[in-house]
C-alpha cells in the first residue's frame, strides 16, 4: 500500500479552499449581496484555472500512485460508481436550480472521465508528457479545443449555451498527464515532500483533512452556503 502524500492532501485541501471561496463569491453575486463579474473578470476567470488546475494535478498525481504496480480494477470500479453518481447528482440538482445554464460536463464530469483516460498512460512517462505539451501548444497556439464539439451536440442533446461549469476533456488532459508523468519520473517526493508541506501547524493540518475529504467537501459545502444565503435573502 501507498504512503500518503501529505502534501498532495494539502495541494488537494487547498484546492478546496479556494473553491468555496470562488463559490461563496459566485452566491453572493447571485443574490445581488456583491457585484462582480464573475465568468467575464479576468480574475475570476484566472482564479478558477488555478482551482481547476489543482485539482486535476492531483487527479494525475493520485492516479499514478494507486495504479503504478497495477491498475486495481476494484478500485477503478468504486471510483467510476462514485464520480458517476456524484456527476448525476450534480447535473440534476444543477437542472433543478439553473435549468438554463445546469452543469452537463462540469469538474466531476471530467474528473471521471479523465481517471478513466488516464489509465492508459500509467507507467508511460514520455508519451504522457508528449500528448500534454502537444495539447497545450494545440490549445494556446492553434485553438485546439473541444467547442465544436459541444456546439455541435447542443441542439439535438437540448444542452444549454452557457454553463455554470464547463471542464472539457481538452485541455484539462494535459493536467492530469503532468501529475501522471510527475509520478512515472519518479519526483513526487521531491514535489510533495517539501520543507513546506512538513510544517506540523493548524492551517496545514485542516488542509491535509480537507484534502482527504475533498470530494464529500465539494458536493456539500455549495447546496450548504447557497441554502443559506437564500433563506437570508427571502427574510431579508
Amino acid at each position: 500500500m501507498n504512503k500518503r502524500l501529505d502534501g498532495l492532501d494539502i495541494l488537494r485541501g487547498f484546492a478546496i479552499a479556494l473553491m468555496i471561496i470562488f463559490h461563496i463569491s459566485y452566491d453572493l453575486n447571485y443574490f445581488d449581496y456583491i457585484d462582480i463579474n464573475i465568468t467575464q473578470d479576468s480574475f475570476w476567470i484566472n482564479f478558477r484555472i488555478v482551482i481547476v488546475t489543482l485539482f486535476l494535478f492531483a487527479v494525475g498525481v493520485s492516479l499514478a500512485l494507486t495504479h503504478k504496480d497495477g491498475i486495481k480494477w476494484s478500485k477503478v470500479k468504486k471510483r467510476v460508481i462514485i464520480l458517476g453518481i456524484s456527476a448525476i447528482l450534480i447535473s440534476i440538482v444543477t437542472y433543478i436550480i439553473f435549468p438554463n445554464e445546469w452543469v452537463y460536463f462540469g469538474i466531476i464530469h471530467s474528473i471521471l472521465i479523465l481517471s478513466i483516460i488516464g489509465l492508459l498512460f500509467i507507467n508511460r512517462p514520455y508519451l504522457a508528457l508528449t500528448i500534454a505539451i502537444l495539447i497545450l501548444i494545440g490549445y494556446n497556439f492553434f485553438n485546439f479545443n473541444m467547442h465544436p464539439i459541444f456546439n455541435y451536440l447542443q441542439k439535438p442533446l437540448h444542452l444549454p449555451k452557457y454553463t455554470v461549469d464547463l471542464a472539457p476533456i481538452i485541455p484539462w488532459l494535459n493536467v492530469v498527464l503532468f501529475g501522471i508523468a510527475l509520478v512515472a519520473f519518479k519526483l513526487e517526493h521531491k514535489v510533495f515532500n517539501i520543507k513546506l508541506f512538513r510544517y506540523n501547524n493548524p492551517f496545514l493540518n485542516i488542509l491535509k483533512i480537507m484534502g482527504r475529504h475533498s470530494l464529500l467537501i465539494y458536493m456539500i459545502h455549495q447546496p450548504i452556503i447557497f441554502g443559506i444565503l437564500y433563506v437570508i435573502y427571502q427574510i431579508k
